[in-house]
């Protein structure tokens, strides 16, 4: 079986894990803020926060930037659930945007269409989670607009999309956005096992943000809340404090990434750009040889560089007898690992009982009806990929 997604792991990065193994700190050690410099200057950010998973850089991204209950957040249906549910753990409403039929990101005209409706009615959102799909960048100069004229922030789902970029802008760099969000999931361009990272430019956000990953915990006297109980001091004045003083100033959560995983990390961000490189060559090899009668292959605008975290095609509607199950099907019975991204998450069960119904958001949900991703990572060889595709292209040719 030739899966349609798998990380690559060298001797250099079990090296680096077994130095950790062998080291004084497998956690809370100085990797962690290693890895997190080193992400926010590949990117061109300022502060990064890392985590245990994007989910946890989302959630407490959402939390930094004030989400709450009351509050309403918007992103696509086409995502994972974690694009949605880091509202929902807010306590916040969560809505959705469609999605451009070509790029598959994020609509820029149904954005603001739905905005001047929202503002008329008094329900604009507070946080936009724009998602990269497959590694796409979306439209951030124009949501960013959209932003400064509505009043919302701005949270870049980029879990796709590290080593991309726009107008020669990296990906994460946060020109036009408040916080961008990095998975380091095995299937994604480079990995930690499991792990996140948030990057901001906010000095405020990042600090917050590291606050929530442990516990509301904080060791710094510089930001300690209470008074010397000798001698009531005034809020700050800890010289008299026991060394092991600590506070908890908010209600946190244990989200915190290991030494391992930032070793693991940081040898891998090494080959970033020769892992989207080859990425790119292979979806080139795609889009010349795939079947494009009957597969709609995807658009990459010219002014992006994809860091093509998945190759998803579509099956067009009328073009075959038979349907996007009986294609998947025989093509895993061929051993091709294909996947489906993503079933909508407005018709997800949990969001159906929050009111959701099909026909809400129709590009999405056309996406999710004929959408299939092919396999796709830099181990991926020539010889492998030319099986996938004459196996494709005969099952869609059948």
């Amino acid at each position: 079986m030739i899966p349609y997604g798998r990380q690559d792991v060298t001797d250099a990065d079990i090296e680096a894990v077994v130095r950790i193994l062998r080291s004084d700190f497998l956690t809370q050690g100085p990797t962690v803020p290693r890895f997190e410099r080193a992400v926010a200057g590949r990117v061109g950010a300022q502060h990064a926060v890392a985590v245990n998973s994007a989910t946890s850089a989302l959630h407490i991204g959402c939390m930094a930037l004030g989400l709450g209950p009351g509050d309403r957040l918007w992103t696509v249906p086409n995502t994972f659930v974690a694009s949605a549910n880091c509202g929902r753990y807010c306590g916040a409403e969560v809505d959705f945007v469609d999605i451009d039929p070509d790029t598959w990101n994020m609509s820029i005209t149904g954005l603001a269409e739905k905005l001047r409706k929202a503002k008329a009615s008094g329900r604009l959102p507070k946080v936009i989670v724009p998602v990269h799909f497959a590694g796409q960048p979306t439209e951030q100069e124009a949501i960013w607009s959209l932003a400064k004229d509505y009043g919302f922030a701005v949270l870049e789902d980029a879990s796709h999309s590290i080593g991309a970029s726009r107008n020669a802008e990296p990906v994460g760099s946060c020109q036009w956005s408040d916080v961008t969000v990095f998975s380091f999931h095995p299937v994604k361009i480079i990995t930690t096992g499991e792990g996140g990272m948030a990057v901001t430019n906010d000095a405020a956000v990042a600090e917050r943000m590291a606050l929530l990953r442990t516990h509301g915990i904080t060791r710094d006297p510089a930001r300690f809340t209470i008074a010397d109980a000798a001698d009531g001091r005034a809020v700050g004045a800890v010289a008299s404090l026991p060394p092991w003083h600590y506070e908890q100033q908010v209600l946190g959560f244990n989200y915190r990434m290991t030494d391992m995983q930032a070793a693991l990390g940081l040898t891998q961000l090494e080959r970033l750009t020769g892992y989207v490189e080859r990425r790119n060559v292979l979806a080139r090899r795609y889009h010349n040889l795939l079947n494009r009668a009957v597969l709609q292959l995807p658009v990459v605008r010219p002014e992006c560089l994809s860091a093509y975290h998945l190759y998803v095609v579509r099956v067009r509607s009328g073009a075959l007898r038979k349907g996007r199950r009986r294609v998947f099907e025989e093509l895993k019975q061929h051993g091709i690992g294909v996947n489906v991204h993503y079933t909508p998450v407005h018709l997800q069960p949990y969001y159906r009982e929050l009111g959701f119904v099909e026909g809400q958001y129709p590009e999405a949900e056309a996406h999710g009806d004929t959408a299939i991703t092919l396999p796709l990572y830099p181990t991926l060889t020539d010889r492998q990929q030319d099986q996938v595709i004459s196996v494709v292209n005969q099952v869609v040719r059948d």
